[in-house]
């Protein structure tokens, strides 16, 4: 499991990046969802959101699932090419397959690498 020490996690699974506010999903999730086939991002820029708000619904070959915020702040942009290449969250979770960047974001309920790889050991059990 690939899991960047620079960014804060989810309990739910999504990742933010302090430094850009990029916001995405853990490697972990997009492995437990598998092949990933559809995603839709409900939030707009421009637009204010809190921490815990659904921003996306991704859909795989085994399940969908709701994508939530881990930060609150401003929507500063929306990854729009994401919708045509939905599989980018398989190959590159922390990469181009970020969904939305915030601009004065603050982080909600969120843990380190170290402690979200626990938190996903636990749950493997």
């Amino acid at each position: 499991m690939n899991t960047p020490s620079n960014l804060k996690y989810a309990k739910s699974d999504e990742w933010f990046d302090p430094a850009s506010g990029k916001v995405g999903i853990s490697d972990y999730a997009q492995n437990q969802l598998s092949d990933i086939v559809f995603i839709e991002i409900f939030v707009e820029a421009g637009e204010e959101i809190a921490a815990g708000k659904a921003i996306a619904s991704v859909e795989s070959v085994k399940a969908s699932s709701e994508i939530y915020s881990p930060a609150s702040g401003k929507v500063a942009a929306v990854n729009k090419d994401l919708s045509n290449k939905p599989e980018t969250i398989n190959t590159d979770p922390f990469g181009a397959a970020w969904m939305i960047q915030l601009e004065g974001a603050t982080a909600g309920d969120v843990m380190d690498a170290a402690a979200y790889e626990k938190h996903c050991e636990e749950r493997s059990h």
